[in-house]
């Protein structure tokens, strides 16, 4: 009765069942994967914000790389802003997915290397894509800013494309080095997202504060794939007697019909 197994239609399904099996079991691992990845990060965020603050020559210099682990530190440093040669950030959202701009400022420490803060987001609501937007002015003179650090903004880690040909004193990307070939100067590798002074009457628009990732839900989808993988060779088994109890039933309507004498 179960020569029915090596017919072309079940030897396919039971193939396509011993291919589920180790593939859920992948998917299920890779999850877990995504799960540790996700818990790493957010500790190392939440221990980055909750750092004190510290002026940003000690964590950063010209040509350095922000590393993960100074990711969102908390630094300060002094000095005035540039903004004669401030820059915007185009096609950047806010916290309502408005699109509009980010405001880059170059702010000039004592000893004359140039650090890159991002102010905030404005709208995008010039007469057009080309004009230069009107920004609020930061505060003059002598300041002492602080921010989260932040590394160099590329196309492969986000995705954006440094596009060429844009309207002066417009990018697509902050980026140290880009900024330091522009002003002539010593730039500090990597920016900082402004959290102090506030921007007068809330613009530009602060930087929001990087969310915690759902590691949790990594850890749900990893169960959920390994029960999938469980449930296929009770799938498999349940199709089995049932075809069999098919076949048999099939078997057993047949034998009256053959046991009937023929007519005369």
């Amino acid at each position: 009765m179960y020569r029915f197994l090596l017919s072309r239609q079940w030897v396919i399904i039971t193939l396509v069942a011993l291919l589920l099996i180790p593939t859920m079991i992948r998917l299920g691992i890779w999850q877990m994967h995504r799960h540790d990845e996700r818990t790493a990060r957010n500790q190392l965020v939440s221990e980055a914000l909750s750092a004190d603050p510290v002026p940003v020559e000690r964590l950063t210099s010209p040509g350095h790389t922000v590393s993960t682990g100074q990711r969102y530190r908390s630094v300060t440093a002094v000095g005035h802003f540039d903004t004669e040669r401030e820059i915007v950030v185009r096609r950047r959202v806010n916290g309502d997915e408005k699109v509009g701009f980010h405001v880059v400022t170059p702010f000039v420490l004592k000893d004359g290397k140039v650090l890159l803060v991002n102010r905030g987001w404005i709208p995008a609501d010039a007469p057009s894509q080309t004009a230069f937007p009107e920004v609020p002015a930061p505060p003059a003179g002598q300041v002492t800013v602080t921010g989260r650090l932040m590394p160099d903004e590329t196309t492969a880690a986000s995705g954006i494309k440094n596009l060429q040909g844009l309207p002066d004193r417009q990018v697509m990307l902050i980026n140290s080095a880009q900024e330091a070939q522009r002003l002539g100067a010593r730039v500090l590798g990597g920016y900082i997202a402004q959290t102090a002074p506030e921007p007068a009457n809330g613009t530009p628009e602060p930087i929001g504060r990087p969310g915690n990732e759902d590691a949790a839900l990594n850890y749900a989808y990893a169960i959920q794939w390994w029960l999938f993988s469980a449930g296929v060779p009770v799938g498999w088994v349940i199709l089995v007697r049932r075809e069999l109890r098919d076949r048999r039933e099939a078997a057993a309507a047949q034998k009256p019909a053959e046991a009937q004498p023929a007519a005369v």
